[in-house]
């Protein structure tokens, strides 16, 4: 089972440093002032305040207030630095919608030899996003149909995630892996139909499943639909990073 878990210092991780207060010089590149050090600083600090508000009480419920309180600067300094919630949640998407760990799944899936390995990398490359960017989602799908503004980010968004699945669907008909019947466009609405938003989110929320019972399960029957059963081993889930 390959692992995609980065050794990178995950978004959390690197806004509890700011919490602790053990921001250093050396966390930044050679050649930044201090000054340009504190303004990231206090700019990662509004995000991961807004991040946490969002999450916590919803979109709309938050105040700039309270996400100033939170980051403990000025609601001036909220507006200057990230153009208010709505700036600070085109923030977010854009955090979840370009996390590297997207291309590192394409790159590995590019080099795989085995449709079963594929499908493996694409279940623990979304469980793994889930757990990182699963509250942004949430806030995005909840806040989106009454926004129109965060809707359009949404949707910008979107169709960056169905895109990725393109080359895992060009790869999967490249092995000659795929049950007879099944061309590029039903293997990619079937991706999207396990990989895409529902799926993790109701068996996880809605039915209580872990993440592992629930990456295994969407793995097999994505395999199931999709690929010829000779040979199809059973799954496990990626080890927790």
């Amino acid at each position: 089972m390959h692992s995609i878990h980065s050794s990178e210092t995950s978004y959390s991780e690197w806004s509890s440093v700011l919490a602790r207060g053990n921001f250093v010089a050396g966390s930044h590149p050679a050649g930044s002032s201090r000054r340009e050090e504190y303004a990231e600083a206090t700019r990662l600090a509004i995000i991961d305040a807004a991040r946490r508000l969002f999450s916590e009480q919803g979109y709309f419920a938050t105040k700039v207030d309270e996400i100033a309180a939170l980051a403990r600067v000025s609601p001036a300094t909220v507006y200057a630095v990230s153009g208010g919630k709505n700036g600070l949640l085109r923030t977010l998407t854009e955090t979840w919608a370009s996390a590297p760990i997207v291309s590192v799944t394409l790159e590995e899936i590019d080099a795989e030899q085995e449709a079963e390995s594929c499908l493996r990398l694409v279940a623990a490359s979304c469980r793994r996003m889930r757990e990182e960017f699963g509250d942004i989602m949430r806030v995005l799908l909840a806040t989106a149909p009454h926004d129109e503004a965060v809707a359009q980010s949404f949707a910008m968004a979107t169709a960056r995630y169905r895109e990725a699945f393109l080359p895992i669907g060009r790869k999967l008909v490249e092995l000659g892996a795929l049950r007879q019947g099944v061309d590029l466009a039903q293997t990619l609405d079937v991706l999207w139909f396990y990989f895409g938003y529902s799926g993790l989110f109701t068996l996880r929320d809605d039915n209580g499943w872990t993440y592992d019972r629930a990456e295994c399960w969407l793995y097999e029957q994505a395999a199931r639909a999709l690929l010829e059963p000779a040979g199809r081993e059973p799954y496990r889930a990626s080890p927790a990073g």
